[in-house]
């Protein structure tokens, strides 16, 4: 018998799948849900952009493989075989990890992101790979995970990885998947989702929004963060806000 034909793999393989149809479908509802907000908010900014919609669309999807594979993979290694630091009984850890978890989740995923994403503005790289993403001018919501897929692994590897070695309530990791999305979409959807009293706040000023990650898109070679301005302030990267 060949070892891609034991019954672990089949189940691997499975889960994978499953993954994917998940992560495929969260795009479509969410991103679409965004999209159809926009034309109710900012009618016709997504005037014109139909072929370039439909290329973010064909981009994300391939991208929804990449992301549901390794979490696939993950999940069936956790069930079956508990290889994670996922756990379900709250009292597993103390109750102050549960917050404290999901900044740690956050930051890393936010320090990892900067750095790679720098690194894909180096000219070879950019050309190679990251050019796909910044094909869409303006972003809109679709635009989310419309990734090379060079880039497309680059994000799907990182909160797999860190949950080997990070313990985390399924909870949590539940809400770092959903700010994930949430703050991919309304990142790229060209209006300001957030109130002007937040964005501009003190703790507006320490957090991606629209405003600031459109900035990168305007002018490239800066905001390079995901969630948190923490390493654009250290690296001398934040450029401010765009006028949304």
């Amino acid at each position: 018998m060949l070892a891609t034909d034991h019954p672990g793999w089949t189940a691997a393989a499975l889960s994978a799948l499953v993954m994917t149809v998940i992560v495929a479908v969260r795009y479509l509802i969410t991103s679409g849900a965004f999209a159809w907000a926009t034309r109710r908010v900012r009618p016709g900014l997504y005037q014109g952009l139909d072929r370039q919609i439909r290329q973010e669309l064909g981009w994300s999807l391939a991208s929804a493989g990449i992301y549901g594979a390794p979490a696939g993979l993950v999940a069936w290694g956790w069930q079956q075989h508990g290889w994670t630091r996922i756990y379900t009984e709250v009292d597993a850890y103390p109750v102050w990890w549960l917050p404290v978890s999901l900044l740690v989740y956050l930051f890393l995923h936010d320090t990892w992101f900067y750095w790679t994403h720098r690194w894909m503005h180096r000219p070879r790289v950019f050309r190679l790979a990251h050019a796909v993403h910044h094909a869409s001018k303006p972003p809109t919501a679709w635009a989310a995970m419309s990734f090379h897929p060079i880039e497309a692994v680059t994000g799907a590897i990182v909160i797999p990885a860190l949950v080997f070695v990070v313990p985390v309530h399924i909870g949590v990791l539940g809400l770092v998947l959903a700010t994930m999305t949430l703050m991919g979409v309304t990142n790229h959807m060209g209006w300001e989702l957030f109130p002007r009293w937040l964005v501009h706040s003190r703790l507006g000023n320490w957090l991606i929004t629209a405003s600031h990650h459109q900035r990168h898109h305007e002018s490239y070679l800066c905001n390079y963060g995901l969630y948190f301005r923490v390493w654009d302030r250290l690296c001398g990267t934040d450029r401010g806000l765009s006028r949304l």
